[in-house]
């Protein structure tokens, strides 16, 4: 059942892997909804999805859609939200923008509700939602920052095929058959749907999420660099990264490496106590016993799973560790929903 008060929200993308994702998380979410509105492509406009005991119709996502809505979250691809955001905020709404669209633009607050959620008094109608692979990393890193400073981040990524699609979740599953049965594989999609070549994902790795830029990095290599000294307020923050993506469904794992400011205070048992107590962080780090964080483990869970903490042998300031959380839930769907109840609960938006 919908609320009787609370606020009209909208879902642009409701038919999407995340914009479903949207759907549950809103579902299991404490923010007051009175009117939930769907919205979608013309071949979706029609159709009926259940939400809370109720049936809504998907309409078609048109300016004049967003009439009386209070939050609009957005996830239907960034040339969607170029044109239809700027038309929601003329109509009053809050957008939560999921895509690249907005991200790096000044004016938009680039937010991870635990790192930085008071950026959220300063958004002028948009506010992105940072990349997945991003959102897990600065989730796990910000307690550390606070305590100990940051000089350098150094992360290799190890994406899940749902990050790309469910077209490409759909051409791993049968290229996985393939291989199986001694078939030739037919690549259509990764690492990119647009460029010239295409390369198998079953049994493999592509070291291409995205397409290259002139320095040679890849845009999510780009968009993790980029994003990463925005949302943590340092723009002299070093920070490299190689992204990877596998034969994995759903939740990207990550292996960071960090270089803190105040390298005498700091020790391995100091970090995995911080992150033991941090918002949204599950420590699951214990060798003796083989306790590490895996993508198996965390997808449809909303928190970022760290393990594998330890000291680098050779540098005082260096530590190694293990990121891993589901790219569809905080990486995505989950992050904007707490935004959206960040909103609520900092009175930007009054329910």
């Amino acid at each position: 059942m919908l609320n009787t008060n609370g606020l009209h929200v909208a879902v642009v993308g409701a038919t999407g892997a995340v914009g479903k994702q949207m759907l549950d998380m809103l579902s299991e979410s404490a923010l007051p909804i009175k009117e939930l509105t769907l919205l979608a492509s013309k071949r979706s406009a029609g159709k009926t999805i259940l939400f809370k005991e109720t049936e809504i119709t998907i309409k078609e996502a048109l300016p004049e859609a967003f009439e009386g809505i209070d939050i609009a979250l957005f996830s239907a691809g960034g040339s969607i939200s170029k044109q239809l955001a700027p038309e929601a905020v003329k109509r009053g709404a809050i957008v939560i923008d999921n895509t690249s669209a907005y991200r790096m633009d000044d004016g938009v607050p680039l937010v991870v509700p635990e790192v930085n959620e008071n950026e959220l008094f300063n958004h002028q109608g948009i506010i992105a939602n940072p990349n997945c692979s991003t959102i897990q990393m600065v989730a796990a890193l910000e307690p550390i920052r606070k305590s100990y400073g940051l000089k350098r981040v150094i992360v290799s990524t190890y994406q899940a095929v749902s990050g790309a699609g469910l077209s490409a979740l759909e051409e791993m599953e049968t290229q996985s058959r393939d291989v199986l049965d001694g078939k030739n594989t037919q690549p259509n999609i990764l690492p990119v749907k647009g460029d010239d070549k295409h390369y198998q994902i079953a049994f493999n790795a592509i070291p291409q999420i995205d397409k290259f830029q002139e320095n040679d990095f890849t845009f999510e290599e780009m968009k993790m660099i980029n994003e990463t000294k925005k949302i943590m307020g340092d723009s002299g923050l070093k920070v490299t990264a190689t992204c990877v993506r596998l034969p994995i469904a759903t939740s990207h794992a990550e292996s960071v490496y960090i270089e803190v400011d105040n390298e005498g205070d700091a020790s391995a048992p100091d970090i995995k106590r911080l992150l033991s107590e941090a918002p949204g962080v599950v420590l699951q780090d214990d060798p003796k016993q083989q306790v590490y964080p895996m993508p198996v483990d965390a997808v449809g869970k909303k928190e970022v799973f760290v393990g594998r903490i330890r000291k680098d042998p050779d540098y005082a300031g260096g530590y190694h560790m293990w990121i891993v959380s589901d790219n569809l839930l905080k990486g995505a769907a989950w992050n904007s929903v707490q935004i959206a109840e960040s909103l609520v609960k900092l009175g930007i938006i009054k329910a």
